[in-house]
Parts: C-alpha cells; sequence; structure tokens
C-alpha cells in the first residue's frame, strides 16, 4: 500500500503566531505554505488581514494568499479543492505545510466532505438575496426548524453559513448535517496538526498591539483603496473583521478611535471563537508561540517515524 503524502496543519488562534513557526518550519525543511484562512484569500486587503510579507513569502513558496477579489467569495469546499491542487503540485522533497485559523476550511480537508450535489443557480440566487434583505438572524431562525442540530455550529449572524445550508435544504430536501453524516472517502494525505496556544488574556493585548501596526503599515490607505475599486458594502471582502470597521470609518460614519475600539472587540471575539472550535479536536500537538525549536524537532521526529514505517 502507497504511504500517504506527509501535510502539517499550522492552527491557532488569530495573531497567535502561526506564519512564525510555519517560517521556523522553512528554515529546516523544504517547505511550501498554503493558506487556510478564509480572509487571507482577498487581494485588497493584505495588511488587514495580516498576510505574510514580501519579505516573509521571500523564506519559501507561499500559495492561496491574496488572489480572490473583494467581490468574490469561496466556501469549503472550493478551498478543498484548491488546497489539494497545492498539495499535489508541491515537489517531492517539498513539506506542504497549511497555515490558518479557518477551523471549518481545516476540518472539510482532513476528514473530508460529504458529496453535496451541485446547488442550481436559482436557488443560490434567491437564497443569497433573501440573506441580503432579511440578514443572517431571519435565515437563522427559519434553519432553526429544519436543521437545528447545524444551527448549534453555526450564528445567528453568520449569513454565509446560513444561506448555504438553507439553499442545499431547499435544493435537496435533506438538512445540511444529514449530508455532514455520511460517509466520506478516506483522505489520501496524512496530516500532523500543530496548535499554537495562547491564553485569551494573554492573546488581547497582542491584538490590540497588532491593530496599532496595522494601522502603521498602512491599513486605512488600503482600505480606501479597496473601496475605489469595490464600494459594495455588501461585498464579501468587506465582510471580515478590520474590513468591516474600517469601511465605516472610511465612510465617516466612525470615527478612528471607535474604529479601533470595535475592530479590537471584534477581533478578540473571533480569536474566542477559534479556541473554542480547537479545543473540540482531539489530534492537535499544542507549543506556545516561542516554541519553533520544539515545534520543529517535533515534525522532524515524526517524518522520521513515518519514514520508518515503510
Amino acid at each position: 500500500m502507497e504511504q500517504r503524502r506527509p501535510v502539517v496543519c499550522i492552527l491557532g488562534p488569530t495573531g497567535a503566531g502561526k506564519t512564525a513557526t510555519s517560517l521556523g518550519l522553512a528554515r529546516e525543511f523544504p517547505v511550501r505554505v498554503i493558506n487556510f484562512d478564509s480572509r487571507q484569500v482577498y487581494s485588497d486587503f493584505p495588511v488587514i488581514t495580516a498576510q505574510p510579507s514580501p519579505e516573509e513569502r521571500a523564506v519559501c513558496p507561499h500559495e492561496l494568499y491574496g488572489f480572490l477579489p473583494t467581490t468574490e467569495t469561496i466556501n469549503a469546499a472550493g478551498f478543498v479543492e484548491l488546497a489539494k491542487e497545492r498539495i499535489d503540485a508541491a515537489q517531492e522533497k517539498e513539506l506542504p505545510v497549511l497555515v490558518g485559523g479557518t477551523g471549518m476550511y481545516l476540518q472539510s480537508l482532513t476528514s473530508g466532505l460529504a458529496p453535496i450535489p451541485d446547488i442550481p443557480d436559482d436557488i443560490r440566487e434567491r437564497i443569497r438575496k433573501r440573506a441580503e434583505e432579511e440578514g443572517g438572524p431571519a435565515l437563522y431562525a427559519e434553519l432553526a426548524k429544519v436543521d437545528p442540530e447545524y444551527c448549534e455550529r453555526t450564528h445567528p449572524n453568520n449569513r454565509q453559513r446560513n444561506a448555504r445550508a438553507l439553499e442545499v435544504y431547499e435544493a435537496t430536501g435533506k438538512p445540511f448535517t444529514w449530508w455532514h453524516n455520511r460517509e466520506v472517502p478516506p483522505s489520501p494525505y496524512d496530516f500532523l496538526k500543530l496548535g499554537i496556544k495562547v491564553d485569551l488574556d494573554q492573546l488581547t493585548p497582542l491584538l490590540k498591539l497588532r491593530i496599532e501596526k496595522m494601522l502603521e503599515a498602512g491599513a486605512i490607505d488600503e482600505a480606501r483603496r479597496a473601496w475605489e475599486l469595490c464600494p459594495d458594502e455588501n461585498a464579501p471582502g468587506w465582510t471580515g473583521i478590520g474590513c468591516m470597521e474600517l469601511m465605516r470609518f472610511i465612510k465617516g460614519e466612525i470615527n478612528i478611535e471607535e474604529t479601533v475600539r470595535l475592530w479590537a472587540r471584534n477581533t478578540r471575539a473571533y480569536a474566542k471563537r477559534q479556541l473554542t472550535w480547537f479545543k473540540r479536536e482531539q489530534d492537535i500537538h499544542w507549543f506556545a508561540p516561542e516554541e519553533h525549536d520544539k515545534a520543529v524537532k517535533f515534525v522532524e521526529l515524526w517524518l522520521a517515524d513515518r519514514d520508518g514505517e515503510r
């Protein structure tokens, strides 16, 4: 039986230091970094979404960062397809390293996706319009009647996920969770999950400092340029934390102090949700942000054990 390809996953809350850990690995192994953060895919927001800098990208190849226009969206299925393409395209000696914090994307890749049929365009468009006109909570209330189990995994304000679940139900007559519970084929990859563990209270001041550095790096000008290109507040790229608050600032709805306050509050809330998500997973090996050498050694031993099993 052919051995599955090794893939390392570096996960954790926003601002925990995942990029630094990936670069630590890249200094010891031939690494190809592949993004799995749903916000870092947008081309107009490299600073606001904390995408790796040009200097960081020069250390090793980086994939799936900043490739999507603000007007477009990508779901878990689309991400899985792109990620698999990048993993399979990596050279034989390269170690694919997935880096990010979007738990649904990673789970979809590591655990597999249910074979949900394609959704007809008319149903998708109708649900999308309802989401814009009625908002996420209205869709959530309807979803609670047909798929209460999925409601435990989403949030009333998560318009995109609620709309996706409803369009699947309308198109197939089956709840989203029914599809998720179907058997999926085994993965062709062997995953090692490394988590960057930071206490939320420890992370909170670091997140505020991170926002200040983003502002110094030109986040406001970046938002202004993005607004000139896409002056549509409902465009998918604007829904990200930081993008949303800065959009309100450049439109004159709030001042800079309120912008920073909301940005920091919403970022902390997102980090809390990420920590809750990853706590549910049992196969994560946790490291402190400064334990780069320890994480590298762990990967080295894991790869050696795999080679010994051949």
